[in-house]
């Protein structure tokens, strides 16, 4: 019986440790910048250089009334969580496709704009991740092709950015479309969402492959030239990305990405570009 009953002591102990441990877990979910040295001693006092492409909307792109201001889901975001956690931050601007080297050199200490998670991608750099994505079909107004899925891309041109997740998408529809016997997709990858936009102005590509936001944004705001003909959902996860050695900058992030989620910071600013705040995950690292 003695024995019994130190068995349900303990079992009753551990679930005490279980509940108190959660409640610590919550509690540590909040905005504490006055204690970045504390929790953060090798960040106090830096600033942390945020990459991000300002031709990227909703995520980021330039403020119409301060031109030297970025604003955007991922502008937004990264302001919240750095003014979280207590640490300074400075944006540095480029092309996107330049961000993920720039972050592996050192150049940057962190990409924030929208950059899927990838297996490849987590051998290089480490992930705080915070929703989920998918990818939308851009065509010009009145989708002249009829787009209606990804099947109708067989014999077309379709552009992606380089290094991106819709390169590797849209070369699986392309093998698709030769095992039934149809015409392969051309291909044209570009740099910059700039130069894709360009060639889809000018007739050059037939559909920018992007992330499905930003084709609804573009479709919103410039109804006249632009229109989303479909979209293709496939999983992606979406987060910061930093070099390997900054274990101590990914930490912070992911602490900061969780307070403003649990303060409904992030689906007020999912709500504020029209992002579906459906598509907010809980912040996760992910790492190879």
């Amino acid at each position: 019986m003695k024995l019994h009953h130190q068995v349900r002591k303990a079992v009753l102990l551990m679930a005490l440790g279980g509940l108190w441990t959660g409640a610590a877990h919550a509690a540590d979910a909040a905005c504490q910048p006055a204690k970045v040295a504390e929790k953060y001693p090798t960040l106090a006092g830096k600033t942390i250089r945020v990459g991000a492409d300002p031709q990227t909307p909703p995520y980021v792109y330039r403020d119409a009334a301060d031109f030297s201001k970025v604003v955007g889901v991922d502008a937004d975001l990264a302001r919240a969580v750095f003014d979280c956690i207590g640490i300074g931050h400075e944006f540095v601007l480029g092309a996107w496709s330049g961000l993920l080297p720039a972050v592996q050199s050192g150049q940057i200490d962190v990409m924030w704009d929208d950059l899927y998670y990838k297996a490849e991608r987590a051998k290089v750099v480490d992930f705080s991740t915070y929703m989920t994505a998918a990818t939308g079909a851009l065509v010009p107004a009145g989708n002249p092709r009829k787009l209606a899925a990804p099947a109708g891309l067989c014999g077309l041109t379709a552009s992606f950015a380089i290094g991106s997740s819709n390169e590797g998408l849209t070369r699986k529809h392309s093998e698709a479309c030769v095992a039934a016997g149809k015409p392969a997709i051309t291909m044209v990858p570009f740099q910059d969402l700039a130069s894709g936009l360009r060639l889809l102005d000018s007739g050059r590509t037939d559909v920018i492959m992007w992330d499905l936001a930003f084709v609804d944004n573009l479709a919103s705001t410039q109804k006249q030239k632009y229109a989303r003909a479909f979209s293709v959902s496939e999983g992606f996860v979406v987060g910061a990305a930093v070099a390997k050695q900054r274990q101590d900058l990914l930490h912070a992030i992911h602490d900061g990405l969780r307070a403003v989620q649990a303060a409904g910071t992030q689906k007020r600013i999912f709500q504020k570009y029209g992002v579906d705040p459906a598509l907010e995950t809980a912040s996760i690292i992910k790492a190879e």
